[in-house]
């Protein structure tokens, strides 16, 4: 089946990731060596892509390096697979501005289909795409129309297994049976210090079996006939994930192979002379052999061309017999949201904004078909069930509520996944306080554009007999310093609308709703102007009468607190809602000047969490009504007047500014 060509594009794979290393004198050199003849017989032989089309087909195999530090091969893959990654693009690895930076990163480099380099995180993508896979099969294909059927592949390491995401991520997909997701075990028994027996003992094999998956072992990474027959085993298998776990030696062929030496840095002109030697490899660097160019051309990407035309015929077959599906199909991969008609609230009802959230979630999930989610395990809590829908299971992979388990990290790292695999809009709930459980995937889906929505309930002490341990304090101002990420505090059932239109209209932006557990009233005004306001980051709520004298300025549950203690201080007091820093910090410099005048400098920020950060709108003459040490366990209406979060202590603080 392989013959000198194949062996000669395994060669090729490496030395041009050994030059590109040397060349910036930076980077990871081991594992291209090593995994090398994995990823080759993957992408020769089985990965259905197609490099001309990239990413816009989307019934593509994913191919997700988990183990990102080994970028420089991935690199020379899509290199040799026709993908607009030049051999300039090689030599400029790592440097400013290239196409081929340290760790891969989506919508840079093209071909490439997750931004990963903290490592686990990968393992977690592909999970999450292999769900997208598996509803939107469950939802598009019909009789003799197999719209949605691929797989989904990922490359990782020791590294990767002993990260806690990917544990979280592995039994998750256990559980969910995704056949059609394979994963390629880098197994070199070395870590970036040293021998990985100083660190990580588990019996792989055992921990994937007893998670669900099968566990497939290649005893010479090197023997690619015995690769080939693990992968078309793990195809061969529908009802569980499969881990081919490959032995092979990191930096194979250089003269400290096998130990962490070469891990990490290049190996040198002199090793890289002797790597090339051990090789039989007599070409200048950079070289492409043209027999190893023709062969990716008659593997490869012929393979690819045709499996797209072939889909894209069926797809017209499919669009003449089921159009309106055809037409969801697209505008799902397009991103596009419909005209949606959700409700208002009225002033006079009074109710968590997780309730509202919740109201909202069921008018989204009827409107918009390709809308799921779920919660880490506290669904009853977040009010994150769509109840109309159905579970997303083994046997019901058409349903649309997502049982994530107590895993938030690897809940947020599957949703960028999921996001990152397009056709669906994803939620995921849990409590605020856990949301730093999942700060690292948050972080990823920022850096990604990826449009996904954190439903982070219990918002403050206000969670009151849970405790300190229970209750967000520092939460807000640690999201709010990500960029790329929209943070929203609503303050009534109007905002929380709002806010939830807009989460699932954007297309490159990540949306945080944080919502309380106790009971917020409709507020005067934001029926007519929360809409509008809201998508400012911060609008007038409640206008001077008289001169202005001053400004509260107050998110989410203190909002109503501020428009109470602006009926005690007069008609000079301005209420500004400021449900998101970020939104309104993108506004003209016209539109803040008009909501916070610089002249007026007596200002007060009310709000149930930490000070920081509240410094740039109150200025130094300005004060906070905030929380600055932890919470405490009591009921919420102890806990709160305690922490100073009364009118008349709101009236009391304002009065001594100057």
């Amino acid at each position: 089946m392989f013959d000198y060509t194949d062996q000669l594009g395994v060669n090729t794979i490496r030395t041009l990731s050994m030059d590109a290393i040397q060349k910036a004198n930076s980077g990871h050199p081991g594992l291209p060596m090593g995994a090398a003849p994995m990823a080759y017989v993957l992408w020769s032989r089985f990965l259905n892509v197609n490099p001309k089309t990239s990413r816009k087909w989307s019934n593509r195999d994913r191919f997700v390096l988990s183990a990102g530090h080994g970028s420089a091969m991935l690199y020379s893959l899509l290199h040799l697979s026709g993908y607009n990654v030049t051999t300039e693009d090689l030599k400029n690895f790592r440097q400013w501005q290239s196409k081929t930076p340290g760790h891969p990163e989506v919508d840079w480099t093209d071909g490439v289909e997750a931004t990963t380099g903290p490592l686990g995180q990968g393992i977690a993508n592909a999970v999450g795409m292999a769900m997208a896979e598996a509803h939107l099969a469950a939802q598009y294909n019909k009789p003799g129309f197999a719209i949605v059927d691929h797989y989904t592949y990922a490359l990782n390491g020791d590294g990767d297994l002993m990260e806690g995401v990917s544990q979280e991520a592995a039994s998750l997909a256990g559980k969910l049976k995704l056949g059609k997701l394979i994963l390629f075990y880098d197994s070199n028994n070395i870590s970036l210090d040293g021998d990985l027996s100083m660190s990580f003992i588990d019996d792989v094999q055992k921990r994937f079996e007893s998670y669900g998956w099968q566990h497939l072992l290649v005893k010479d990474g090197n023997d690619l006939e015995e690769i080939a027959a693990a992968v078309k085993v793990a195809q061969a298998e529908k009802s569980k994930p499969t881990i081919i776990e490959v032995k092979t030696v990191i930096g194979f062929g250089a003269p400290l192979q096998g130990t962490n030496k070469v891990h990490g840095a290049p190996i040198g002109i002199e090793g890289i002379a002797a790597a090339k030697a051990a090789y039989g490899w007599n070409y200048p660097e950079f070289t492409v052999p043209e027999e190893v160019s023709k062969r990716f051309l008659e593997t490869l990407v012929a393979r690819g061309e045709a499996l797209e035309q072939v889909w894209r015929d069926t797809f017209s077959a499919y669009a003449e017999k089921y159009p309106e599906l055809a037409e969801q199909y697209v505008h799902a991969f397009e991103n596009e949201t419909p005209e949606l008609e959700l409700p208002k609230y009225e002033v006079g009802s009074s109710k968590a904004s997780r309730v509202t959230s919740q109201e909202t979630i069921q008018q989204l999930s009827a409107q918009m078909p390709n809308f799921w989610g779920g919660s880490a395990d506290l669904s009853a809590s977040n009010n994150t069930m769509a109840k109309a829908e159905s579970d997303f299971m083994p046997g019901n992979y058409e349903g649309r509520n997502i049982w994530f388990g107590v895993r938030e990290f690897a809940m947020g790292a599957t949703m960028n996944g999921i996001a990152l695999h397009g056709g669906t809009r994803v939620y995921g709930g849990t409590f605020f306080v856990f949301s730093n459980y999942m700060l690292p995937a948050v972080r990823m889906a920022a850096l990604q554009d990826l449009p996904v929505t954190y439903v982070w309930t219990h918002d403050s002490i206000a969670v009151g007999e849970d405790g300190p341990t229970h209750e967000p304090v520092e939460q807000l101002a640690s999201v709010r310093s990500i960029p790329n990420l929209d943070v929203i505090r609503p303050a009534d059932g109007n905002e929380v609308i709002a806010a939830w239109r807009r989460s699932v209209s954007s297309k490159h932006r990540p949306t945080a709703l944080v919502l309380t557990r106790q009971n917020l009233p409709v507020l005067e005004g934001t029926a007519e102007l929360a809409e509008e306001g809201l998508n400012r980051g911060a609008y007038i709520l409640a206008k001077e009468e008289s001169e202005l004298e001053g400004i509260i300025i107050a998110t989410g549950s203190e909002v109503a607190l501020a428009l109470e203690a602006k009926k005690a201080l007069g008609t000079g007091v301005r209420v500004v809602s400021m449900p998101s820093m970020n939104i309104f910090d993108e506004q003209s410099s016209e539109y803040k000047e008009e909501v916070l005048p610089k002249a007026v400098r007596r200002r007060l920020a009310v709000e149930a969490g930490t000070s920081y950060g509240w410094g740039k709108y109150i200025g130094l003459d300005g004060a906070t009504v905030t929380v600055d040490k932890w919470g405490a366990s009591a009921p919420a209406n102890i806990v709160l007047p305690a922490y100073g979060f009364t009118a008349e202590n709101v009236v009391a603080v304002y009065k001594t500014l100057d």
